[in-house]
């Protein structure tokens, strides 16, 4: 039994990496996760916590550093908890991302197939097309930034390495407008106030960007002189929205749309497709890096030309138009009514005639083509990051594809998941990770299971 005990210090030296890239040690048997640790190093700890299933402590002396140790470029990092990775180098963060992987498909998945690459981003700074500031009240007025990990206590930050900078001026806009008329900013505990968030969103392969104030109510005769202010602070925007977005809780986009100026959607061009993305819409964000996952996932599905794929929880049909290249006819499922048109107007404006889409969880959509006598020779799939429902396993297995493509961003999940696969007759064949998320703890995979034959 274990003798670890709350704030014993212990010298220790980092054998391995947690799943949000805590530096893990072992003490008589136990694993203990240390925040910010890396392989290699030696260091003096803290217990802080001990519980059944885990042990929780505190680097309190670096004794022995890494050689992928850095110094990390952020003020805040440690404090916002929106990165998990600047303390390592990029190419120590990319070892981390694929053992994340194998692990996961190891010890979760039981598998001996492991992931022998994992595709790194050519940009691992303002690579996000999409940027979101909280709004608060504090000292002196308005003041923006991000939450507190795991709480909503603002942290008032104006520059963050990873979003477009455009979104750090939008904002800065925002609050010095709202706090020269004395418009106070949204107070989550009252209700009372105004300007919740600012959310930006920039195009990488079109001039289009779209900023999108979120308030509880109106800015009445101020309207006008807030958009002119906007305009002239960020003359790159090609449109301003105003979300009037009045519900108690943490949605970030909710309610009634109003544009201010311009084109309240944005046009940016993915995989040689040109997609139309209204500010609640879904797009990728780092369409770089999501081009060479769907260029994956392309090759992984189809090798050679095929007759029917389905792609289930296709979103706006990102991957279905890629399908449609290399399928004489494509299904897209999707269980949001507003995505379905979305996926099917987008088509439409790109020419693809091969492709449909209709509105139903992955589940019904298999059971539905099954009763139809569809049998597809590919069925990718793409879901959130919980997973599967086991019934949708099911079914897609019960349409007998000779090829699954999965394409997860939960590792754990999809380890589960390929399990449930292989007791339905599928074998993992490949798999590899992508890196979209440059500098946080998350990671794509995608792998293809292939089914056994007699």
């Amino acid at each position: 039994m274990s003798t670890l005990k709350k704030n014993e210090i212990y010298t220790v030296s980092i054998d391995g990496y947690g799943s949000q890239a805590q530096g893990v040690c072992h003490i008589d048997g136990r694993a203990v996760f240390v925040p910010r640790a890396l392989p290699g190093e030696s260091w003096e700890i803290k217990i802080l916590k001990v519980t059944n299933t885990a042990v929780y402590a505190r680097g309190e002396k670096l004794l022995l550093p890494s050689p992928h140790r850095r110094e990390p470029e952020c003020p805040w990092f440690g404090v916002c908890g929106g990165c998990d990775c600047r303390h390592m180098s990029y190419e120590e963060e990319l070892n981390f991302k694929l053992r994340r992987v194998n692990d996961a498909l190891e010890h979760i998945g039981r598998q001996s197939l492991k992931a022998q690459r994992i595709i790194g981003s050519e940009s691992i700074s303002r690579y996000r097309n999409k940027g979101i500031f909280a709004f608060a009240p504090g000292e002196g007025g308005a003041q923006f930034g991000f939450y507190r990990e795991r709480s909503h206590q603002l942290i008032p930050i104006d520059r963050c390495l990873i979003q477009n900078e455009l979104t750090e001026r939008c904002a800065a806009a925002v609050a010095a407008f709202i706090n020269s008329r004395g418009i106070p900013a949204y107070d989550e505990e009252t209700g009372k106030g105004t300007v919740r968030h600012v959310f930006c969103r920039r195009a990488v392969n079109t001039g289009d960007a779209v900023a999108c104030i979120v308030a509880a109510r109106g800015f009445g005769g101020c309207t006008q002189e807030l958009t002119e202010e906007l305009r002239r602070s960020c003359p790159e925007l090609t449109g301003i929205v105003l979300n009037i977005n009045k519900s108690r809780g943490n949605t970030v986009l909710a309610g009634d749309f109003y544009t201010l100026w311009g084109r309240a959607d944005m046009e940016d061009i993915l995989c040689s497709f040109r997609f139309s993305i209204s500010p609640q819409a879904f797009f990728q964000i780092n369409p770089p890096q999501a081009q060479r996952l769907y260029e994956l996932a392309l090759d992984y599905a189809c090798p050679e030309r095929v007759g029917l794929a389905f792609d289930l929880y296709c979103g706006a049909g990102t991957i279905s138009l890629c399908l449609a290249r290399r399928a004489d006819r494509v299904i897209g499922a999707e269980i949001v009514p507003e995505a379905v048109e979305k996926a099917a107007a987008n088509a439409a404006a790109n020419g693809v005639e091969n492709a449909e889409f209709i509105c139903a969880d992955a589940g019904q959509a298999a059971l539905e083509l099954s009763r139809r006598g569809l049998r597809p020779e590919v069925v990718v799939v793409d879901p959130p990051r919980k997973g599967m429902d086991e019934k949708a396993v099911e079914a897609v297995a019960a349409m007998a594809p000779e090829r699954i493509v999965y394409v997860s961003c939960g590792p754990a999940t999809l380890a589960r998941d390929i399990l449930r696969f292989n007791a339905l007759g599928y074998e993992l064949r490949s798999a590899a990770a992508v890196d979209m998320f440059p500098r946080t703890c998350h990671v794509e995979t995608i792998v293809l299971l292939q089914r056994e034959t007699l």
